[in-house]
């Protein structure tokens, strides 16, 4: 079934991620309560209403206990975004993203349920949707034209095969330049514990195994060919 989502506050940040997902064929229901700001929007997106997100009752109404994921796209006021992230965890919101301005900010908004936070002068909007869209995806880091390196969660078809029998190059044009792997280990005070070891420049007969991180190289367009596998 396909994913819903809410962007709540139209700013500048809000309306470029309610237009990128809209962009990409999802359903997006964007809502502020400036009049001005959805008259702005209404012409590019099918689901721009005006709405006081403060109001349970009027989210209930709107039908965001129905989306699957929902971004609180404005930081101020602080005490209007714990309101609203709280009011659709209440709903039943499965996951709530909060657009924060400073650590004190994210970690209150946790505490109220908020599932991720997000800086926004530290995501670009388009990078934020493939955050969004993709859960499995831990860190992206752009470079110049189409390329990313990017830490992914190895897909499940992955999963116990050896590199050179992937073809990920060849399939994919991408490169798997490291893997990150969790390995049961006894400590320094004799305890059993898990710690996280980096293999980097892998060989074409390391093997895939599960909860591996991939760190991977290439076009966006190919990575995301990649995580649909």
């Amino acid at each position: 079934m396909p994913k819903i989502f809410a962007v709540i506050g139209l700013g500048t940040f809000g309306s470029a991620v309610a237009m990128e997902l809209a962009r990409r064929g999802y359903e997006v229901f964007a809502c502020d309560r400036d009049p001005e700001k959805i008259e702005e929007i209404g012409g590019e997106l099918a689901n721009a209403v005006e709405l006081d997100a403060t109001d349970e009752k009027a989210l209930r109404d709107a039908g965001l206990d129905e989306v699957d994921t929902a971004l609180v796209s404005f930081g101020e006021p602080i005490a209007d975004s714990l309101l609203v992230t709280m009011l659709l965890k209440e709903i039943g919101v499965r996951e709530v993203v909060v657009k924060v301005t400073d650590d004190r900010h994210s970690r209150l908004v946790k505490r109220i349920g908020a599932d991720r936070v997000i800086y926004p002068e530290r995501d670009m909007s388009s990078k934020l949707v493939e955050s969004l869209l993709s859960p499995n995806i831990f860190d992206v880091i752009e470079f110049s034209g189409d390329y990313s390196l990017v830490e992914m969660a190895a897909p499940k078809k992955m999963l116990g095969k050896k590199l050179a029998d992937l073809h990920l190059r060849k399939r994919f044009g991408v490169n798997v330049i490291a893997i990150k792997s969790k390995v049961a280990v006894v400590n320094k005070k004799g305890m059993p514990d898990i710690e996280e070891r980096v293999n980097i420049a892998p060989g074409p007969d390391d093997e895939i195994a599960e909860g591996d991180i991939l760190v991977v190289l290439g076009r966006d367009k190919e990575i995301r060919k990649l995580k649909k596998i």
